[in-house]
């Protein structure tokens, strides 16, 4: 892929794992266009210091308020991209927020449960229908390959039964990774799936010792913190083409988190 014409759409780009991802991606060379659900001004110092990161003059990194879970918003920002830069080459879904109360899923509201299923799955899942349909649209013979990444979690697969609802919106991107590669890889759309573990962000600081005790355990074979910086080069890794041949793949990103052992 020609890094100096690729756009790379990042949900979520202002903080935590999105912004590593959009930091690693600027320095790979691609134009970026990030979101969050702030006013511009506020996410003025967020984009000064991506910018600080571009390669040449002319690449560049934009911000576009919108909100994934609102429709007209979803419909706003590939608007947007479609007037400043006339193509969208890579998606990356990485917008999501935690529950704001972690209670038990015998306590647990539905109207929590709905706004987690609203911004962590159905906002992604429509979103990369929108862009998947424009990346169809743009496709020629010469046309460059493009590529969709969906970050879940390793809640995907583990339980966790104060936060039952992120758990499952987790499990539905990972449904919707096989799902989007299934029908999209026949238009030379790449679609993959990264799963971070404990990732050292604002979302994590409030369990921090909880899993300060766990990584002095035997849970993780890295025994540290994994930072948004890990998910960027492991995003940028695959949007370069670096994992050919592997329809919806799946990277595990948790120090070794998951692997069953005896």
């Amino acid at each position: 892929m020609d890094t100096e014409t690729a756009v790379a759409l990042v949900s979520g780009g202002t903080r935590g794992i999105g912004r590593g991802i959009a930091t690693s991606l600027i320095a790979a060379g691609f134009h970026v266009v990030i979101t969050g659900v702030h006013a511009p001004e506020d996410a003025q110092q967020a984009l000064d210091e991506l910018r600080s990161g571009v390669k040449t003059p002319r690449q560049r990194v934009e911000y576009v308020r919108a909100n994934v879970a609102d429709p007209a918003a979803r419909q706003y920002l590939l608007n947007k991209i479609r007037k400043s830069f006339a193509r969208l080459d890579i998606l990356v879904n990485n917008a999501g927020i935690a529950p704001r109360v972690r209670a038990d899923i015998l306590e647990a509201s539905e109207e929590s449960f709905d706004e987690l299923i609203a911004t962590n799955l159905k906002g992604p899942y429509f979103l990369t229908q929108a862009a998947a349909n424009w990346m169809i649209q743009q496709q020629t013979e010469k046309s460059a390959p493009r590529y969709i990444v969906n970050i879940s979690s390793v809640s995907a697969t583990v339980a966790s039964v104060n936060r039952g609802d992120y758990c499952i919106a987790k499990a539905g991107i990972a449904m919707a990774t096989k799902l989007w590669a299934s029908r999209l890889t026949e238009y030379g759309i790449s679609v993959y799936e990264v799963r971070p573990g404990v990732i050292a962000t604002d979302m994590t600081k409030g369990v921090k010792e909880k899993y300060d005790a766990l990584l002095a355990g035997d849970l993780f074979l890295d025994k540290r913190w994994g930072t948004p910086e890990d998910v960027g080069k492991a995003v940028t890794t695959l949007v370069t083409g670096n994992l050919p041949y592997s329809p919806g793949a799946v990277l595990n990103i948790d120090g070794g988190m998951t692997i069953q052992r005896l």
